[in-house]
């Protein structure tokens, strides 16, 4: 337990010295944990003056989570810029195919250079030291290409070295569930369109107030879009039981199913003969 709280502020103390190199910083910052801790750190190296908080706003980002961004870079006392990002023009993320996040990831960088350029400012990712190993990730790929750099994954900090730093430093993050963007829920092969990011939005919403009215803990939540009709509520584990037993009703979809959240569930299609295969034509439904 010592040996690994050492590292741990070792690792914090490594991160400090690779923010210190960088005179001004634009944060591409989601809201969650990881960007949240990354935006925390420069403002405690660089200075809240010339450190400039970016999160794009899209159909794809919940109105929740722009929102808390907001409040966050408020409390830290940074410039919060919101640019508008046009993914969906780009043919490779609409078709949802394995590679989807590359093409988000490229129009984020890409929106997020000129902004940049004009302060003289280095772009950094949130990209921990997990996310480097875990196999699959082509945003990790669109953001190398593209000169962007993680801090995070450098320091090689964990997503849960993050929360237990975010911790200590009395971040309201600490704690915060995962918030992949609306575009996770959607199965691979489905059209991504904006109408059906918003029904997946509108139905996590009704998931959310149901269980809260129920005197449920909210936490890792995720309504999965899986074409024909058929949505996949994933809850934690000890919700499950309730709500298998009450079923909550989602006007919008012809059937529900309920399981125990796991993230990157969806993934499970690309590693099975038949799953969807990049460059095939994506469905509408």
């Amino acid at each position: 337990m010592v040996v690994t709280e050492a590292l741990r502020r070792e690792r914090v103390q490594d991160l400090t010295r690779l923010l210190a190199g960088f005179d001004r910083v634009v944060v591409a910052f989601s809201g969650g944990a990881d960007s949240a801790f990354l935006l925390a750190a420069a403002v405690r190296t660089v200075g809240a003056d010339d450190v400039i908080a970016a999160t794009a706003v899209s159909p794809s980002l919940p109105v929740l989570e722009l929102q808390h961004a907001r409040e966050f870079a408020d409390r830290l006392g940074v410039h919060h810029v919101t640019p508008s990002t046009e993914e969906m023009s780009r043919p490779g993320y609409r078709a949802n195919g394995s590679d989807r996040c590359y093409f988000c990831k490229a129009e984020l960088l890409d929106t997020l250079a000129p902004i940049a350029a004009e302060l003289a400012a280095a772009v950094l990712t949130g990209t921990n030291a997990d996310d480097a190993v875990a196999g699959f990730r082509p945003g990790i790929r669109a953001a190398n290409e593209r000169g962007a750099h993680a801090p995070l994954r450098d320091a090689g900090l964990t997503k849960q070295q993050i929360r237990d730093s975010s911790r200590d430093w009395g971040l309201v993050t600490w704690d915060k569930p995962a918030a992949a963007c609306l575009s996770s829920r959607i199965a691979y092969g489905l059209q991504i369109t904006p109408e059906r990011l918003a029904r997946v939005e509108r139905a996590e919403a009704t998931v959310r107030t149901a269980l809260s009215a129920g005197g449920h803990r909210l936490g890792d939540l995720r309504v999965r879009d899986l074409g024909h009709g058929s949505a996949r509520i994933e809850v934690a584990p000890d919700l499950v039981e309730a709500l298998t037993a009450h079923p909550i009703r989602l006007p919008e979809f012809d059937s529900v199913e309920v399981r125990a959240f796991r993230s990157g569930s969806l993934n499970d299609a690309l590693k099975t003969p038949a799953g969807f295969s990049v460059g095939a034509e994506a469905r509408k439904d």
